[in-house]
């Protein structure tokens, strides 16, 4: 699908749900010396990962490229899961990143960072606790029960590039949701749900953490992201279920999540064993 410009007519038919001002985010983002070189909003799009990687791809995107989408028609999750919302209901954005000086090795921790980085900016501009489910899940409260507010999808752009994308739920109405276990920041409570100080605040807390990362050549420890990170963690602690590939899955209590970024299963045979990939159920405690 071809990206259509923001400016469509059709830009004011919800008055609950304004559009983002792109000039005040390249103006508030965009600064000499910093990491985000480019914004765009267009007003929709089938993904913009997709689009993002075709751009790396040609050369026509620089790292710290960023683009946004009012709507998503083909926005996905992990294992090709669809996205959907109503348009300007949430942040559906992606984020171009050229980490070349840190091992490729380590490079899978770009989404749990994007994850810190979101939950950090949230509960700055929101006012919302939010939490992580392992690997890549935003977590709000609503009615005292946990629901997916949020999802984040990292894909690699040629040899030297990765796309990381952001789904927030903002707006969504409780007959909105796509599943009953879905959340919005709106049903969680948050003091603020315009847009576009949530994504200057996500995207600032994004170049704190990446900064801090890329500085400590990607050493999950020494940049302060593993314990950060297993601090905001609503995985660990919990008994789960890890669903994996080849129809196998494990159940055990999540006690850490390792150097790699994985999440350590402790079974009840006393194996700790370490997941790399997987959908993860979290259980009631028996």
């Amino acid at each position: 699908m071809t990206p259509r410009d923001a400016s469509d007519d059709n830009r004011w038919s919800d008055l609950d749900r304004p559009p983002l001002n792109v000039t005040a985010l390249r103006r508030g983002l965009v600064r000499e010396g910093g990491l985000w070189r480019e914004v765009d909003v267009v007003q929709s799009t089938g993904s913009t990962n997709n689009d993002l990687v075709n751009l790396a791809a040609k050369g026509a995107a620089a790292e710290g490229s960023v683009l946004v989408a009012e709507e998503q028609t083909a926005g996905r999750g992990r294992l090709d899961r669809q996205w959907t919302a109503p348009a300007r209901s949430g942040l559906f954005f992606s984020v171009l990143l050229k980490p070349a000086e840190v091992p490729v090795a380590r490079w899978g921790w770009l989404p749990l960072l994007t994850g810190v980085a979101v939950a950090t900016g949230l509960s700055r501009a929101a006012g919302v606790d939010t939490a992580l489910k392992w690997p890549n899940d935003l977590l709000v409260t609503v009615g005292g029960q946990e629901r997916k507010a949020g999802g984040i999808l990292a894909e690699r752009a040629g040899e030297d590039g990765v796309v990381v994308g952001v789904g927030i739920n903002v707006t969504l109405r409780e007959d909105e949701l796509p599943v009953p276990a879905a959340g919005s920041l709106a049903l969680a409570g948050a003091v603020s749900t315009d847009r576009d100080p949530l994504l200057r605040g996500v995207l600032r807390a994004l170049e704190e953490w990446y900064g801090r990362w890329r500085a400590a050549d990607g050493d999950p420890a020494v940049s302060g992201l593993q314990e950060t990170y297993a601090a905001g963690c609503a995985t660990l602690g919990r008994t789960v279920r890890a669903e994996l590939p080849g129809d196998r899955s494990i159940t055990g209590e999540a006690v850490a999540v390792d150097g790699d970024g994985r999440l350590v299963i402790a079974t009840e045979n006393g194996v700790q064993e370490p997941v790399g990939a997987g959908d993860i159920v979290h259980l009631r405690p028996a």
